[in-house]
């Protein structure tokens, strides 16, 4: 928090401890962003027993409590405003008495039930991770969201755990059982089903076991078949926010169960039967939760595994593509861009001590721009508050806010430069979702978008200057033998990736992508897969969605896959079902160096990251190789029959290509660890050695199954 953060606390303690020392505050520094820390250093520090700390409420409005020899009450808001300009929650009153409430520091009375209520329950939020599939972590934002909104209550007392930043499941497991929480609340997402059961297992185990809620895009997906098992669990079906912030109210016997927000349970008693007599509300919806802002406990330990800081703007999309299943995820809604300005600051502050960080924020959401009239004033307000604090920025984005036909050309042109402008506010890159270039395949995807308008929004931002990762599924269940050939030739085009053109206005390069002879001049000659995130995708049938109800109705599925919320599925042509389970293995086989170097990607900047992303595009060059020769193979295989010939040709293919792919790839790594920073060449000379001693093809449940 802010030097006069800071301040407050030494002016505070004082008034609690007379004499306290200043040095005790100062150390307090970088504890204003963790209040479980922030309290154990205090109380650390009052000596004689002289008192007990509470540390309540959100990162802007921190609020600390301190017990005097007296027995009166020190409360302090860290931000410096008035305590009248807080909602109290209705709870406390009677309970606590502010001597003077238009001052930020006052003298309070508080009895035992209001101490009570800033410190239980006691809430442990974990999130899970398999280190040794993704090497590098990201910022929890999905804990650091919910722990703000409990946090709001000022409610109990949250601390966040993640297996990201050195956290084992033996941790986990130690953590619960010696200092059992009140509540237990568990993130998990795909592939980590293994993760939850065995963190479960302990949990209920327990003598006296805690509330156990789970959130996350895995458990939304396995919904009844974690109920059946776990009958005591509850399942968070939205974000999370409002469903928290009702569990506290819960504990504290406020509320009904039944009168949890977005909430999934089973009204069986535990142990009994199978039978789910579940009752639900609805999911919240995004625009009721206006706050997504994070608490940022553990922004300087992410920093310290050389991990990337993750914000988000908006939430939901302005569409539904059919392999996406958006019952949990809802409809778009855009946060407040004055929402921000505090925030980033406070992460600054933290990116102050990591000084050989990028400082970069990644703004996840699935849509920044959004919809509505205001759509571009509010993503330009957006980029200049990242700018304006120092930051550069990445984020995400449909294909149809660059090029959409149901649009004239002032649309376009202002887009265009909306576009321009945001990579001069410091958009460093932007992921849009193209998934195909084939019409049908668009169409099944239920996508919205066309294969021209796919094309003519990657010249356009080509020729703007605006990097982009482009997403591509390259198989799917349901997909023909011309379609993936259709779909081949798209990934190979050398049309469509244009040299940045910063000297013609806008107004030119919206007429110029239309034109042959203006491509042909100004294509950079790359093909498009070079500018893919991902190569050889194939489309998960996931629980719920659209896509996956097509492919059971045409016969294709077959068992559930809890580990990544999907059922099996056939391929109409089995040939090209071959061709897709040997891409996941080729994929694979490669993934923690392919995401070891794209995680170096984002903390690196100039000509470091730059090489980085040369030797990514190694692995594409050799992963678009692969795939001509799959197409060959399937060409030449009998279109009905058995496919044990295509299966060897593709084997012997993919052994041939991997003994290629490891001498480029030994000399590329080893000229890339010299212009890297030690700690991070000696992270990626341990993943390359790993993936160059590799003897064999394995499935590690490691794809992304939206493609992104």
């Amino acid at each position: 928090m802010t030097p006069l953060a800071v301040e407050r606390l030494r002016e505070a303690l004082r008034l609690a401890v007379p004499g306290f020392p200043d040095a005790a505050a100062d150390e307090s520094d970088f504890l204003l962003t963790d209040p479980p820390a922030l309290r154990a250093h205090l109380e650390g520090h009052l000596a004689d027993g002289s008192g007990r700390v509470r540390v309540a409420g959100t990162l802007d409005r921190r609020l600390v409590l301190i017990e005097r020899l007296d027995g009166r009450w020190v409360v302090a808001d860290l931000s410096g405003e008035p305590h009248s300009t807080r909602t109290w929650p209705a709870r406390l009153d009677g309970h606590l008495s502010l001597d003077n409430a238009s001052s930020w520091l006052t003298l309070a009375e508080l009895d035992e039930t209001a101490a009570q209520y800033f410190t239980r329950p006691a809430v442990t939020i974990a999130a899970l991770y398999h280190p040794e599939t993704f090497p590098l972590p990201r910022f929890p934002l999905g804990i650091s969201d919910v722990a703000r909104a409990a946090r709001s209550t000022l409610l109990g007392e949250v601390r966040l755990l993640d297996m990201q930043l050195g956290v084992t499941m033996d941790d986990l497991i130690e953590d619960i059982s010696s200092a059992t929480p009140d509540i237990l609340g568990i993130s998990v997402t795909f592939g980590q089903h293994d993760l939850l059961a065995e963190l479960l297992n302990a949990a209920f185990q327990l003598p006296n076991p805690p509330l156990v809620i789970a959130g996350g895009s895995l458990t939304v997906r396995n919904e009844a078949l974690l109920l059946q098992k776990y009958p005591d669990l509850l399942i968070a079906r939205g974000a999370g926010e409002s469903t928290m912030q009702d569990l506290l109210a819960y504990w504290h016997g406020e509320l009904d169960r039944e009168a949890i927000q977005g909430i999934g349970f089973t009204g069986a008693a535990r142990g009994g039967g199978l039978q789910l007599s579940r009752r639900r509300t609805p999911t919240t919806p995004n625009r009721a939760q206006a706050d997504i802002l994070p608490e940022l406990d553990l922004l300087a330990a992410t920093f310290q595994h050389d991990g990337v800081a993750q914000l988000e703007c908006s939430r939901g999309c302005i569409s539904a593509c059919a392999f996406c299943p958006r019952g949990h995820k809802g409809q778009w809604s855009g946060g407040e861009p004055a929402a921000l300005p505090w925030l980033l600051g406070e992460m600054s502050r933290v990116f102050d001590r990591f000084p050989h960080l990028s400082r970069t924020i990644y703004s996840v959401d699935e849509e920044f721009i959004g919809g509505g009239l205001d759509a571009v004033p509010r993503a330009l307000d957006l980029a200049h508050t990242f700018h304006d604090a120092g930051f550069r920025w990445e984020t995400s984005c449909r294909i149809e806010q660059v090029n959409n036909p149901a649009h004239d050309a002032k649309w376009h042109i202002e887009r265009a430069g909306m576009w321009r402008k945001l990579v001069e506010l410091g958009l460093r890159r932007c992921l849009f979702g193209v998934e195909s270039g084939v019409d049908s395949i668009l169409v099944r995807f239920n996508k919205d978008t066309t294969a021209e308008q796919n094309a003519l929004a990657i010249r356009t931002l080509s020729a703007l200057g605006v990097p982009t990762r482009l997403t591509y599924i390259t198989f799917d269940p349901l997909m023909s033998a011309d379609e993936l050939a259709a779909s081949y030739e798209f990934q190979g085009r050398t049309d469509l990736l244009l040299k940045p053109l910063p000297h013609l206005p806008v107004e030119a390069i919206v007429d110029g992508v239309r034109d042959p002879g203006f491509v042909a001049e100004h294509a950079t000659g790359r093909p498009l897969h070079s500018g893919i995130s991902y190569m050889l995708v194939s489309m998960e049938c996931l629980v719920g969605a659209a896509y996956t109800r097509k492919a059971e109705q045409a016969g294709l599925t077959g068992a559930a896959r809890p580990s990544m919320g999907r059922v099996d599925s056939r391929y109409l042509d089995p040939r090209i079902g071959e061709a897709s389970g040997a891409a996941q293995l080729w994929i694979d086989r490669s993934f923690p160096l392919d995401y070891t170097l794209k995680s170096l990607e984002k903390v690196l900047d100039g000509g470091p990251r730059h090489a980085v992303r040369a030797a990514r595009t190694v692995l594409k060059d050799s992963a678009y190789t692969v795939l001509g020769g799959m197409l060959r193979e399937i060409t030449a295989a009998p279109a009905s029959g058995g496919t044990s010939g295509l299966t060897r040709g593709i084997a012997s293919l993919l052994d041939r290509e991997f003994d290629q792919l490891r001498d480029t790839v030994g000399a590329g790594i080893g000229a890339l660890t010299t212009t890297l920073p030690a700690r991070h060449a000696d992270r990626l000379t341990e993943q390359y050695d790993r993936w160059n001693a590799s003897t064999g093809w394995e499935l590690i449940n490691a794809a992304d199954p939206c493609g992104t």
